[in-house]
């Protein structure tokens, strides 16, 4: 699958799959928390583990989310 039918496919679920809405929202609010921690020139010790927290659970979702896009790109190219 070529990263324009990828994003095809993601445009098509994030209109149509609430469950793939919710994963994109939640990565987002994690992703707003991280630029926010990112901008400070100092981390305390429970930010620099906040932060190391957050960069692991917004890469589950992003897994999640790719792992929904080939399933769905995997069911619709058998079925055209």
């Amino acid at each position: 699958m070529s990263a324009a039918e990828a994003q095809e496919v993601k445009n098509f679920l994030l209109q149509s799959d609430q469950q793939f809405r919710s994963l994109a929202e939640q990565h987002h609010q994690l992703d707003d928390r991280l630029h926010q921690l990112i901008d400070k020139h100092y981390l305390s010790a429970t930010e620099q583990i906040e932060e190391v927290t957050l960069k692991k659970k917004k890469l589950a979702l992003k897994d999640r989310m790719e792992s929904m896009v080939r399933e769905y790109a995997r069911q619709h190219q058998h079925a055209s």
